[in-house]
């Protein structure tokens, strides 16, 4: 019996289409003016979300914590599309709609908790450093990225962009005085966690991020050649921990991403629903 070819771009229309809402009560944490929403609107957002997962994953209890106590292995594009809904909610929805996204966050992670079996150390989900590792590979990433391919983002405004999201720790327990709000204090924030590891879980999981299963033969390849350069903006030590090879340089540049974003962004913008939140998202802002 034939497999069902599957897009990973399906459920994060629909997680697109349901937190963007067509009547907010107010203009949510940040705003139509803030710089949150409009480095989350480019188009490069997926490839640094891709990155994000990378350097997530380099933290042996943060990985430990997803391994045993999430269904991605089952479901990788429906926990990618929880991720992706809970982020969307918490930059373009009402104050109240984010806060409660963050209070169920909360609540889910106060059972995470165990002990990672390589490193033998204990872990818990309501960790504030552990929940800081996340952030910062999560803002990190966006900000390497989006400068690299996006729409132009001088130094000021990547300052502005990484003190804005303080915020997403914060409403999640992280204390905000701990939260890097520079680019240069989340890079040495970064480079000064000493537990860093490429533990089997972690490189399994990321093999499903960079080959999902079942795609069909065009999504594949462009979904293949972005995780390429995904690798290809890592860190070396990151990289060299997962035993990837650099990808070749005319992969990387500017022109040709910016195409293979394009391609992956006309696919997600012909799916249900995706169309119209983003209009719902640019008349706010216009407004």
């Amino acid at each position: 019996m034939e497999t069902a070819h599957r897009s990973p771009l399906e459920p994060l229309a629909k997680a697109y289409a349901r937190a963007v809402a067509e009547h907010p009560k107010d203009d949510g944490l940040f705003g139509p003016k803030s710089i949150v929403w409009r480095v989350h609107r480019d188009r490069s957002f997926p490839l640094a979300g891709m990155r994000s997962l990378m350097i997530q994953a380099l933290h042996p209890l943060a990985m430990a914590g997803v391994a045993q106590h999430s269904s991605w292995r089952q479901d990788p594009f429906g926990r990618l599309a929880a991720t992706s809904s809970y982020l969307l909610t918490t930059t373009y929805g009402d104050a109240e709609a984010a806060l409660a996204a963050a209070a169920w966050v909360r609540k889910v992670h106060v059972h995470v908790r165990g002990v990672d079996p390589e490193t033998g150390l204990a872990y818990s989900a309501e960790d504030p450093s552990l929940l800081l590792w996340v952030h910062a590979g999560m803002v990190e990433s966006i900000v390497s990225v989006v400068q690299r391919y996006g729409r132009p983002l001088d130094p000021g405004d990547a300052d502005r962009y990484v003190a804005e999201t303080v915020r997403f720790a914060e409403i999640v327990g992280v204390p905000v005085e701990k939260v890097p709000a520079t680019v240069a204090t989340l890079g040495a924030y970064i480079e000064s966690v000493e537990l860093r590891q490429a533990t089997p879980a972690a490189k399994e999981a990321i093999a499903i991020v960079v080959d999902p299963p079942d795609l069909d033969g065009d999504m594949r390849e462009l979904w293949h050649d972005l995780a390429r350069v995904a690798v290809g903006t890592l860190p070396d030590w990151a990289r060299q921990m997962y035993g990837f090879a650099s990808p070749p340089p005319g992969l990387m540049e500017r022109e040709p991403v910016r195409q293979l974003l394009g391609a992956l962004d006309l696919a997600f913008e012909s799916l249900p629903g995706v169309l119209e939140a983003r209009e719902r998202i640019e008349l706010r802002t216009r407004a």
